[in-house]
């Protein structure tokens, strides 16, 4: 029985182009009409092509395909299916982190109803890399290699500021950091070293709090003035700039709003 291209492409669930593809790299060698052009396929050349579905399937590339099936000793397939054993480990472990990050982010939204509350907590432990003061990235060479670093880091790490005490103290409303910070957890998992210009971040006694800003210009030591009174009301004085993440930016009633999650240190 002969089949013309079309009807092995309905019967397999897959295109004409590649079908015709596999006949490039001479997986099959469907015969051509006598008097047209019509590839005919018989059941052999069927059974070669679900050879490479099935290859497929395993997320081997189309040419590494073409091999396996025509070429490759036992040998040859057995190497490739322990090398892509070892890629699917790896997609494993790095779906389990993004599984992992997702839930923390998502749980991480839910804090944005803590909105103005305070207690005192103890910071988390990690890493941070600052590149932008104020509202200014330095023009610095040698930052470039980190900076393309943390952002191949993403999504594990976070979005990070730092406002100084003497901001918070309403002194210097403008110094402020941001960078990237990433907790000890996936510096362990991700094998990343802290070394400088990365900044080693301790846990310490904190006052914990969340606050907004909205617009641009608007980021400042004034978002955390709830938590500077709260600090004065209960005798609280802090001994280190406020540091924080960005928990989410949304829109609320057509306006974006950023939230924050910061810890002041205390004593």
């Amino acid at each position: 029985m002969k089949y013309r291209i079309g009807e092995v492409a309905r019967v397999l669930g897959i295109s004409t182009d590649l079908l015709r593809y596999y006949e490039k790299k001479g997986v099959v060698a469907p015969q051509k009409g006598k008097y047209n052009d019509y590839r005919y396929y018989d059941s052999w050349d069927i059974n070669f092509l679900l050879d490479c579905l099935w290859f497929k399937n395993f997320g081997f590339s189309l040419d590494q395909i073409s091999d396996m099936v025509r070429s490759y000793s036992a040998s040859d397939i057995t190497d490739m299916f322990l090398a892509k054993e070892e890629e699917l480990e790896s997609t494993i472990k790095r779906c389990e982190l993004l599984l992992q990050r997702s839930a923390e982010h998502r749980l991480g939204m839910e804090r944005i109803k803590l909105l103005g509350s305070c207690n005192v907590e103890v910071s988390p432990s990690g890493a941070c890399f600052l590149n932008r003061y104020g509202d200014e990235y330095p023009d610095t060479e040698d930052l470039e290699p980190y900076a393309r670093r943390w952002l191949e880091l993403m999504p594990y790490n976070h979005r990070y500021f730092e406002l100084s005490e003497r901001a918070l103290c309403g002194e210097d409303p403008s110094d402020y950091r941001w960078g990237y910070f990433i907790s000890d957890d996936y510096i362990e998992k991700l094998g990343t070293k802290p070394e400088p210009p990365m900044i080693r971040l301790s846990a310490v006694k904190s006052l914990h709090t969340v606050c907004r800003s909205s617009g641009k210009g608007m980021f400042g030591p004034r978002m955390l003035s709830h938590a500077v009174d709260y600090a004065k009301e209960n005798g609280l004085d802090f001994t280190g700039p406020a540091r924080g993440t960005l928990l989410a930016s949304v829109c609320e009633d057509g306006e974006l709003w950023g939230y924050f999650e910061a810890w002041i240190p205390i004593e």
